[in-house]
C-alpha cells in the first residue's frame, strides 16, 4: 500500500464511517481497485477505525464527559439515567461481542469473499434506511434496554461488508421509535466499545508474532498517514451526520447505496 492509497483509503474511512453507506463496503471496494488484499487489508482496516473512534470521543466529548460523571457519582441513584444509559451500551455490546468471540474467523472469510456481497448489502443498507424515512412509530423519550439489545443485532449483523453499522443501527433505532436527534448520538457512542476492544486483541495477538506482523506489511508512514486521514474526515463526518440524521434525510443515502450496490451486482454478474 502506498502512501496515496493510505491517504485516500483513510479519507473515505472516515467519511464513510459515519455516513450511512458502509465504511467496510466501501474499503472492500477500494481494495480491489487498488489490488490490497488480505492481511495488509486488515491491518490497514483496524488502524481507521481506531481512528474513527478517536474522532468520535472529540466530537462527542461533552456526552461522554457526561456519562462518565454519573457513574462516578455516588449520590446518584443506582439507575440514574446517566448509568441506564451506559447499562445500554453494554447490552448494545452483546451480540457483537458473540459475533467477535465465535465467529471471527467466519467474518474475516466473508471480508475476503468478494464484491458480490457488497453489492447485496449495499441493497439491503438502502432498504432499511427507506424503511424508516417512511415509518412513523411512535416515538419515545429515552432508548429502553430491549431496544438497545435489537440495536446491537443490527450492529451484529453490519459486520458484513457493504451493510453499513451506523445505517443498520441508525435505521433500526428509528423503525423502534427512538428520537432522531438521540439515535446518532447512541450509534456512535455504543460502537466504541467493540473497536477498540477489536484493536487491543489484534495488537495482542500480532504482538505475539513479532513487530513485523502487527503492521501486516504495512509501512509505517503509509499507516500513520492512513489513520490521521481518517481521524480528520472522521471528525468532519461524525458532526455532519448528527446534524443529518435530526433532519430525516436518510432516504438520499438509501439512493446512493441502492445505485452503488446495482452496479456493483452487475458488474459481479456480467
Amino acid at each position: 500500500m502506498t502512501e496515496l492509497q493510505a491517504l485516500l483509503m483513510g479519507l473515505l474511512q472516515g467519511l464513510t464511517e459515519y455516513l450511512p453507506v458502509s465504511s467496510s463496503g466501501h474499503l472492500t471496494i477500494a481494495s480491489a481497485l487498488f489490488g490490497i488484499e488480505g492481511e495488509e487489508n486488515l491491518t490497514f482496516t483496524i488502524a481507521v477505525h481506531v481512528a474513527t473512534v478517536l474522532s468520535t470521543l472529540v466530537i462527542l466529548w461533552r456526552e461522554i464527559a457526561w456519562l462518565l460523571r454519573g457513574l462516578v457519582d455516588t449520590k446518584a441513584p443506582l439507575l440514574s439515567p446517566e448509568r441506564k444509559y451506559i447499562l445500554a451500551i453494554v447490552i448494545s455490546m452483546i451480540p457483537i461481542g458473540i459475533v467477535g468471540v465465535f465467529f471471527k474467523d467466519y467474518v474475516e472469510a466473508i471480508f475476503g469473499s468478494g464484491l458480490l456481497i457488497v453489492g447485496f448489502s449495499l441493497i439491503i443498507t438502502a432498504a432499511l434506511l427507506t424503511m424508516s424515512y417512511y415509518a412513523r412509530p411512535r416515538q419515545k423519550e429515552e432508548i429502553s434496554l430491549w431496544q438497545a439489545f435489537v440495536i446491537g443485532l443490527a450492529q451484529s449483523i453490519a459486520v458484513l461488508p457493504g451493510l453499513s453499522r451506523s445505517g443498520s443501527t441508525i435505521a433500526t433505532g428509528l423503525l423502534l421509535g427512538v428520537k432522531k436527534e438521540k439515535m446518532a448520538q447512541f450509534s456512535f457512542l455504543m460502537v466504541i466499545p467493540p473497536i477498540l476492544g477489536e484493536a487491543l486483541l489484534s495488537i495482542l495477538e500480532a504482538a505475539k508474532d513479532g513487530a513485523e506482523a502487527a503492521v501486516g506489511g504495512i509501512s509505517m508512514s503509509a499507516l500513520l498517514i492512513g489513520f490521521v486521514a481518517a481521524f480528520v474526515s472522521g471528525c468532519l463526518a461524525c458532526k455532519w451526520m448528527v446534524s443529518i440524521v435530526k433532519k430525516g434525510k436518510l432516504v438520499y443515502f438509501g439512493v446512493y447505496c441502492a445505485i452503488v450496490g446495482s452496479i456493483i451486482l452487475l458488474s459481479s454478474i456480467l
